[in-house]
């Protein structure tokens, strides 16, 4: 039992993006599980947490490293991608304007047109079998997203250099740093979209995350909660925070991508147990998980090659991570790639302030505003059929290239397991950081909700990631 619920856990870690802590010196308040809580309860809690959150707690001086000219950020993202997103949508379901619409007006204009399926059906009042449903939605104006500064510099300066090899995969020595595909194209257009994904600066390139999850039963009775608190960093292709490039020598000869440590406070039973994950590039090379188990006061190798096994019998594989985390490969469990669509959708907006909420009475959630979007469709047909998917349809912004939502049917051509992802947008720094999202099981009916705080952390180093961090961090 204890197994299981360590595997649904772990990947809700997973999910919600790799993470840092914050010390005094670049701090200028330390956040505390206890602060993290006061500042936005479960549920029927309105108030914009995000309003003031990194001039709180980020020192003055990194704020201001990591902040630059809006304007700026616009015109050299839009130069990058060769568009603004308002500039390219309204031109479906034009009868839907800014404004308020409840679930009884679906009857009234063509939100079947507009929005993701997905969307439409849980545009109702809340109730089993999952949590998420929206009674009410704000329509609002679509806004124009952008990157950083290093990082939209990093992706004009590196256009054409990225390649992929005659089956379409990425061949790493050609990656710098910055979007590899700005402008996704031509026979392989597909696999550049999920590369993008793949290389995507969301979170900070060095953070820290305080996060608590739920879990609901078909009947929306809870069934699991966990705190916890997770570091994380990204070891190529680092535009933001020192050393840019490769973190160190180490990472660049053994090909590493990202190092994560997480370390849990509830429930109970899990206090003080720390994973530790190492990330290759290489799609052929298994990624290292180590776990120090608190009652052993152990370290134990975790297994890396059960990727598809399903966790739990729930929500989500392991290979669902984000979203989509599968690494592409022609050998381990091949797909064939296609763009199935590109056309604009009505979809959750990137909230600037965290005012969304869930409701305690049927798990609804409320203040949550909509906007039209640009957004491109991959389909990923499995070529084994041994794979737990036969498919898995990607909704993927085509301005930020940040993931919608997962749709992953199973062998059977059943809609099995969806993953949607909900991100935070700070204007002045040009980043996108995961707030929460949703994660659906259609065929055992459960669902999962997560609520996070993520601050950069640029004092990170080697030693928060080691062997011996997990003892220390353990204890």
């Amino acid at each position: 039992m204890k197994k299981v619920k360590i595997s649904v856990i772990c990947f809700l870690v997973l999910f919600l993006a790799l993470t840092t802590m914050t010390p005094a010196t670049w701090a200028q308040e330390k956040l505390t599980y206890e602060e993290f809580s006061k500042r936005k309860a479960w549920f029927d809690d309105p108030r914009p947490y995000l309003t003031d959150f990194y001039k709180r707690f980020v020192s003055p001086e990194l704020y201001s490293k990591l902040t630059y000219d809006v304007e700026e950020m616009k015109k050299l993202w839009a130069e990058c991608v060769g568009f603004r997103a308002p500039d390219v949508v309204g031109k479906i379901a034009l009868e839907i304007k800014p404004g308020t619409y409840s679930y009884k007006d679906k009857e009234k204009y063509p939100f079947k047109e507009l929005m993701i399926p997905r969307h439409y059906d849980r545009f109702k009042p809340g109730g089993p079998p999952h949590a998420g449903n929206f009674p009410e939605i704000k329509v609002i104006p679509t806004r124009q997203y952008y990157w950083a500064l290093p990082i939209a510099k990093a992706t004009k300066e590196n256009v054409g250099r990225t390649k992929l090899d005659n089956q379409g995969y990425l061949i790493n020595d050609s990656y710098v740093a910055g979007y590899p595909f700005p402008r996704p194209e031509g026979k392989f257009k597909a696999q550049q979209i999920m590369y993008n994904w793949e290389k995507r600066y969301s979170n900070f390139e060095t953070n820290f995350t305080w996060q608590k999850s739920k879990g609901f039963t078909g009947g929306l009775k809870e069934d699991f909660n966990t705190e916890l608190d997770s570091l994380g960093m990204r070891l190529h292709g680092r535009v933001c925070m020192e050393p840019y490039g490769w973190l160190d020598d180490r990472a660049k000869k053994e090909g590493e991508k990202q190092v994560s440590l997480i370390k849990f406070y509830s429930p109970r039973d899990m206090y003080g147990m720390v994973i530790g994950i190492s990330y290759y590039l290489n799609a052929d090379h298994f990624d290292q998980n180590l776990m120090y188990i608190n009652a052993l006061r152990r370290v134990r190798k975790m297994s890396a090659t059960d990727t598809q096994d399903a966790i739990a019998g729930q929500d989500v594989i392991y290979e669902d991570q984000d979203g989509f985390s599968q690494k592409l490969s022609p050998k381990r469990y091949p797909y064939k790639f296609e763009v199935i669509g590109e056309r604009e959708y009505l979809i959750p907006a990137y909230t600037l302030d965290g005012s969304v909420y869930y409701s305690s009475k049927g798990l609804e959630l409320r203040n949550i505003e909509f906007e039209r979007r640009p957004l491109y469709v991959v389909k990923l047909t499995q070529l084994d059929k041994n794979y737990v998917y036969s498919s898995r349809t990607i909704y993927i912004d085509k301005e930020t290239f940040m993931l919608v939502q997962a749709e992953n049917y199973d062998q059977k051509g059943r809609l099995y397991r969806t993953a949607e992802v909900t991100f935070a947008f700070v204007p002045e720094m040009g980043m996108t950081v995961m707030f929460g999202g949703l994660l659906a099981d259609h065929i055992d009916k459960h669902s999962a909700i997560p609520l996070l705080f993520v601050q950069p952390a640029p004092f990170l180093t080697r030693e928060n990631f080691d062997f011996g961090a997990l003892f220390s961090k353990g204890k």
